[in-house]
């Protein structure tokens, strides 16, 4: 950014002008990532978490920025004052984000109709979607893809200046963006909820508009280049800096230039989509841990711009250059598959011990040695571009408008077929090296194609890099880590999960990303109840919904009641392959079942969108610390369930307790009450160090239906069981009234707006917060027994003093159970001495099983 100017006021001037300008630059940078995280994750809530949702938003917002950097670049050199539209584009990208909630709100009212007209349509549903992104992200996406092109047009003032000036802005834009994402994940939902955040970025660019205008209004242009002003005597006497920096005639086919912007964006989007699904294997998978992976990467390619700055400046040959980039971006890429598999220690889980910060600064540590060096040199690649279009007509506006144009495109072309086109068709670890193959071809056409010295020998040296994508075995690298003992039955990479079924000690379970669980035939009894319990406690169940199918054990229960529809909502297709292939014998034919309906589809979403009342809706046990589950656990959720319950309809909320703290655990128990007017706690099992519970409620006050229950019970148990029996082995689940007992009044709620669950529970899952089960949980049951007594509670006013007798002999002998697992054996064996004393039937503990759960109603089945 060279300044020629007669009179130091007029440097000072200039140089204020161009420090204003670059910190701005930063601040618009730091705001647009602000608006796109929370773009996506507003959007996901609306259209589901699903890959295709996303890659719409994404899709959207990228097209718009292309559409905005080619027109705005075309029309820079027409305005006297780029500094001052670039200010007018900021308020401007402030005015339309403003829409985003008049926009929202309509589709919330609109979406029943749309989904109605669209239904099991994928295409159509995707239409739909893609329209109100359109509508949502298009105008302030083209606002912005004008910025960088208006502020490139205003402080580039040589044209030799095009390619060390452009890198730069572009840096200073891109760490902008990476603040941006830092702040949007780690710190602005907490502080200020989504609304505050949104705000905030709003607030930003208004001042960043306004500081612009007034720097225009106060301070002026920047002065013209030295060759457009009269010469003074120094300027005759002494050559400029721009002048000994003047542009060398490189050859560079100016076509390919164009090409290789859209290659590089195609290529690096991939890399990206790529890496996440990478690191997904081995993280936790949070808010915080995607963050960190996207943190990571916008701040490489800052400082790759900062690299393809340094050698603009040195006035390098452009075509060598670029080719250089281009053959150690390959060669870097292709060996990330084998340095992540090292760091990891072949797939391992990262960051075992620790609490959050520790475990954090351990993803970025690992995360950065396998993706810094790589992503420096992909982010080096695009902005030195600008150097090979140095020539003395380019009009710099224009310019960087037509390269961010082409960039833009390729990055949504890339991150498309990266996402549903190779990770499903050749895998992850082949798709990274054919992306690494990629670049490599790319630099010896890039030297083929221009008369370069010693071309010969240039693309033999980078030919030759390829030699080691031919010999490189990624099968050697673990796709999946296995327990001892576990094989792996089928294992599918698809567009929304890697996902797995293993089997190990004659059990099977289903994995998604490597380590996330989603049950299986090892705990049949336990995942059997979380479909009976809500089933036994309605009076008469023809509809049930469930929100997650994970192995379809669960659901198939449900097919052992005379209820005429079951809808079934998971998210991912991957996992719904895998069940119906491996877990329908023990779902209970679960697939053949002509009242099944599955839909791979976001429960939430889904459930909005249905306009069918359902009797029972079951909502399965998802992890709290998981990016995308806490909008499963809002007010805003609980509300959309609340609407489509029947009449005497129960919810039932499974909650995995060994992944909650006791604070989280009231924090759902009171979001829930806050909707529903009743709201009753069950047991799933007997386990005291990995419980489940159920929070089952009701949309209106009612007591349990003992005359139903019973005759459920016993046509759940075998000819001949006693009635007494059977109703006992289900009351022993119950744990008590939550609405009623006034333990959970103070505190706050979890809403869209401020997702306490989503943003603290992966703080608790790191050990900052001990899990909500034993003896703690114990006591709480206790505390819960003493606030409201079975004798007391309104749910069981139809039972008798022996009936709610069973529910004190269930506390007695998690009490037993708690104990025993703790090695205090002579004080559990007085809560045993109870439990047995209420109990109707006889029941022999075994010491040996980890839950001992006595479950009468089932036998025989």
């Amino acid at each position: 950014m060279t300044v020629d100017s007669p009179a130091k006021a007029d440097i000072h001037q200039a140089r204020l002008l161009v420090a204003a300008a670059l910190i701005l630059l930063f601040v618009s940078g730091f705001a647009a990532l602000v608006y796109q995280v929370l773009w996506l994750r507003e959007l996901g809530l609306l259209f589901g978490a699903t890959a295709q949702a996303a890659a719409t938003t994404i899709a959207v917002f990228f097209a718009g920025i292309a559409a905005g950097g080619w027109f705005w670049g075309r029309l820079a050199s027409r305005f006297e004052r780029p500094l001052l539209v670039f200010g007018l584009l900021e308020l401007g990208v402030a005015a339309t984000a403003l829409l985003h909630f008049v926009l929202v709100d309509a589709y919330h009212a609109l979406y029943p109709a749309i989904y109605a007209i669209a239904g099991d349509h994928l295409g159509l549903n995707t239409l739909f979607k893609g329209m109100l992104a359109f509508t949502v992200l298009f105008p302030p996406a083209f606002l912005m893809g004008g910025t960088l092109p208006m502020m490139g047009q205003h402080l580039i003032r040589q044209p030799q200046d095009l390619g060390r000036t452009g890198s730069l802005l572009y840096a200073l834009n891109t760490l902008g963006g990476a603040s941006g994402a830092f702040a949007a994940a780690f710190v602005l939902p907490l502080a200020l909820g989504f609304v505050g955040a949104y705000l905030l970025a709003i607030g930003l660019d208004l001042l960043v508009g306004v500081a612009a205008i007034a720097l225009v209004l106060s301070l002026g242009q920047l002065p013209a280049p030295a060759s457009t002003q009269a010469p003074t005597d120094s300027s005759k006497t002494a050559p400029s800096a721009s002048a000994a920096l003047a542009p060398i005639k490189s050859g560079f086919r100016r076509g390919l230039v164009w090409w290789l912007a859209f290659l590089s964006g195609f290529l690096t989007l991939a890399v990206e989509v790529l890496w996440t699904r990478m690191f997904a294997q081995v993280l936790q998978n949070s808010v915080y841990t995607y963050a960190v992976v996207l943190i990571l990467f916008l701040g490489a390619l800052a400082i790759g711009a900062s690299v393809a700055n340094r050698l603009a400046a040195r006035r390098l040959n452009p075509v060598a250059v670029t080719a250089g980039l281009l053959a150690l971006s390959g060669v870097a890429l292709a060996t990330t598959p084998f340095s992540f598999h090292a760091v990891t220690g072949g797939l391992a889980y990262m960051g075992q011990d620790g609490g959050f910060v520790r475990y954090i600064i351990s993803v970025f540590a690992h995360a950065g040695a396998v993706m810094l060096i790589p992503a420096i040199l992909l982010g080096a690649l695009f902005p030195f571009l600008l150097r090979a279009l140095e020539r003395d007509d380019v009009v710099p506006g224009k310019a960087i408008g037509r390269l961010v144009a082409a960039n833009t495109v390729g990055a949504i072309l890339g991150s498309l077929v990266a996402g549903f086109g190779l990770l499903s068709l050749i895998g992850l670890w082949p798709s990274i090296l054919l992306m690494a193959g990629g670049y490599l071809v790319l630099a010896v056409v890039t030297i083929g194609l221009h008369p370069l010295r010693h071309r010969l020998a240039w693309a033999v040296a980078c030919a030759s890099l390829m030699v080691p994508l031919l010999v490189l075995d990624t099968g050697q690298l673990n796709r999946l880590q296995l327990a001892p003992g576990e094989r792996v039955i089928e294992l599918v990479e698809g567009a929304h999960a890697t996902a797995a079924a293993t089997e190990r000690d004659g059990h099977r379970l289903i994995r998604v990303n490597n380590f996330y669980r989603l049950g299986g035939t090892g705990a049949l009894d336990s995942e059997r109840n979380q479909a009976r319990i809500p089933l036994l406690v309605h009076p008469d169940p023809e509809s049930v919904f469930f929100l997650g199918l994970g192995t379809g054990i669960t659901a198939g229960a449900a097919g052992d009641f005379p209820v005429e529809v079951i809808t079934i909502c998971e998210l991912l297709p991957e996992v719904i392959q895998l069940a119906e292939r491996h877990f329908n014998e023990p779902a209970r034919g679960l697939f053949d079942d002509e009242r099944v309906r599955i839909r791979a589809e976001d429960g939430r979403n889904c459930l909005a969108g249905s306009r069918r009342q359902h009797d029972v809706i079951i909502s399965d046990l998802f992890t709290p610390w998981r990016a995308g589950t806490g909008n499963l656990y809002t007010v805003e959720h609980y509300e959309i369930v609340k609407s489509r319950l029947a009449e005497n309809g129960v919810f039932a909320q499974w909650l995995p307790l060994y992944q909650l703290s006791r604070e989280e655990f009231e924090t759902i128990a009171r979001t829930i009450n806050s909707v529903f007017p009743q709201v009753v706690l069950w047991r799933g099992d007997m386990y005291p160090k990995g419980p489940i519970v159920a929070l089952i409620a009701y949309g209106e006050e009612t007591t349990l239906p003992l005359e139903a229950v019973q005759a459920n019970t016993q046509a759940m148990a075998a000819p001949g069981t006693d009635p007494d029996a059977t109703l006992a082995a289900l009351l022993r689940f119950y744990i008590g009234n939550i609405g009623e007992s006034g333990l959970m009044e103070d505190g706050p709620v979890n809403t869209d707006n401020r997702p306490i669950i989503e943003y603290g529970a992966p703080r608790t899952q790191r050990g900052e917060d001990e899990w909500f089960v034993g003896m703690e949980l114990a006591r709480f049951y206790e505390a819960l027994a003493n606030a409201l007594p079975p004798a007391q509670d309104p749910y069981l006013n139809g039972l008798n003093e022996a009936q709610r007798g069973y529910v004190t002999a269930g506390l007695s002998y998690y009490r037993y159970m708690v104990l025993l697992s703790e090695g205090h054996e002579q004080a559990a064996q007085v809560f045993l001495e109870d439990f047995l004393e209420r109990t109707p039937f006889d029941f022999a503990p075994d010491p040996a099983s980890d839950d001992n759960a006595p479950t009468g109603w089932e036998a025989g089945r």
